[in-house]
């Protein structure tokens, strides 16, 4: 198991800009006699909190993902890639709250992988965060992950390892509530992406492009006058991804936007009965992009946020960001019609179709109205009272500054990169206090490993939440997870370029 840093981490990142600690070693430094310790990975504690979370009579769900070079067929788009199958997304897990899982990984690619349980309060040594809680996948070698899921909901796992998010390499795990009988009739996955890996670009050659300050998206046009942090102006070229709601929308300027792993022009079909209620499970699994979400002709009930219920909230539309998790529902009526996923302050959507009836299927181009009503984010939303936190003041309250730009491509905390930053720290038992203050002119999606958090005064529980420019979003957690958890942007590039810390408990 790889030294975990009493201080520091020194990260070598793909394409020479520091970044996750998925693509390299990890060395100590020196650390003086006023250093707290830090827990480590055999600790006591991390095993107590495992033992707690287990339920008498539990299952265990077995499942093996084999990351390795696929071809893909996007809906006449053809792209080699890596993926976990011949099909995007990966394979859906499926347990119940309680569960243990094993998940026997092989690593058939020619690098490091790892794999990620975003949203899972798991243990710590299976939290797949190479040089943090385990050694990297090698290539040719394999290795199991052994965690109880305690909590329902809607998650996905995804590798945490340079920027393979933005290949195929991620799938779904829903973890179902035993004592929920359902209010549906039919149950619809629905994973949205975006999409370059195999169209003549690589995502790694799209973040060696941004850090040398060319745009890796077209023929290498000159970004040398923009920024997104230092009120640079920006060319012509990048003015379009801007977002009324979220301001600067995005590095990357996609070639094709996915819905299960199909484009616009071959999209995937929810076949169903009019008037059935059907359960949505929308997952944002791009790297860059946040989507705009609506049903032409409907109106959505957004109930979970996250794996979380929040009070039931009726819009038309609403935006999910990168490493968010909405379940709606809706009644759907007769006839066909278009759920369209726009690639919000971009150019591009998504698109799948819901058929109850006879009917043309919509075109790729198709715009619902839906889309220019009431739109709402994730940070509106209501928790229900069975999942407040409790009342408490904070035991100590941590400060995190966004910053950074284009030019150089830096993204940091606290005016650092990850490879410089001094770890947040916690103690067992705290309640836990984050301020998250975006001083770019981008939002930035920041998500917490191991832990879910309470937006203040009685907003949605999450591990994942858009922070916009010049907000600052306060969130509570409590640290009953002990362990060294990753805090970080999931726009991946963003996080390649330094913006993520870690939270981590002291002895």
């Amino acid at each position: 198991m790889s030294p975990l840093l009493t201080r520091r981490r020194v990260i070598a990142g793909v394409a020479g800009v520091a970044g996750l600690a998925g693509t390299a070693g990890v060395v100590a430094v020196a650390a003086n006699r006023d250093t707290p310790k830090m827990i480590n990975l055999t600790a006591e504690a991390i095993r107590r909190a495992e033992r707690a979370r287990q339920r008498p009579g539990a299952a265990t769900v077995r499942a093996t993902l084999s990351p390795r070079p696929v071809t893909l067929d996007l809906g006449g788009v053809t792209v080699d890639t890596w993926g976990y199958t011949e099909d995007a997304p990966g394979p859906l897990i499926r347990a119940k709250a309680g569960d243990r899982l094993r998940v026997d990984v092989v690593n058939e690619l020619p690098t490091d992988t790892s794999v990620h349980w975003h949203g899972i309060a798991l243990r710590n040594d299976m939290d797949g965060v190479p040089g943090v809680t385990q050694d990297p996948i090698g290539a040719g070698e394999r290795f199991t992950y052994d965690f109880i899921a305690p909590h329902p909901g809607t998650y996905f796992y995804h590798p945490h390892s340079g920027v393979q998010l933005d290949r195929a390499l991620h799938g779904v795990l829903i973890v179902d509530d035993p004592n929920d009988a359902g209010r549906y009739d039919q149950e619809w996955i629905v994973v949205l992406d975006d999409w370059v890996d195999g169209t003549g670009r690589t995502p790694d050659d799209v973040l060696a492009a941004l850090g040398d300050g060319t745009d890796g998206m077209h023929g290498g046009h000159d970004i040398s006058g923009m920024d997104h942090g230092d009120g640079m102006p920006m060319d012509d070229s990048m003015e379009a991804m801007i977002s009324p709601l979220l301001g600067g929308a995005g590095d990357v300027d996609y070639p094709h936007y996915l819905i299960n792993g199909r484009v616009p022009a071959a999209p995937v079909t929810l076949t169903a009965r009019p008037r059935q209620r059907v359960r949505i499970r929308l997952v944002n699994a791009a790297s860059d992009t946040a989507f705009r979400v609506a049903l032409g002709g409907h109106r959505l009930t957004v109930t979970h946020s996250d794996g979380f219920p929040v009070v039931p909230d009726v819009t038309d539309a609403l935006v999910v960001g990168m490493g968010e998790r909405v379940d709606v529902e809706v009644v759907v009526a007769d006839g066909v019609f278009p759920l369209v996923a726009v690639a919000e302050g971009k150019m591009g959507q998504a698109l799948a179709v819901v058929r109850t009836g006879g009917g043309s299927a919509p075109s790729a181009e198709v715009r619902p109205a839906e889309l220019d009503r009431r739109v709402i984010l994730t940070n509106q939303l209501r928790a229900t009272e069975e999942v407040w936190l409790p009342q408490r003041e904070p035991d100590r309250t941590h400060d995190l500054v966004l910053g950074g730009g284009m030019m150089p491509y830096r993204w940091t905390i606290n005016g650092k990169t990850f490879a410089d930053a001094e770890p947040f720290l916690a103690g067992e038992g705290e309640r836990v206090r984050l301020r998250m203050t975006n001083q770019t002119t981008m939002f930035h999606p920041m998500h917490v490993h191991g832990h879910t958090f309470a937006l203040r005064d009685g907003g949605p529980r999450k591990d994942t939440v858009i922070v916009t420019p010049n907000q600052t979003v306060t969130v509570d957690l409590d640290a009953d997870n002990p362990g060294q958890w990753m805090t970080h942007c999931h726009n991946i590039y963003h996080a390649e370029a330094g913006m993520m810390i870690n939270l981590a408990y002291q002895l």
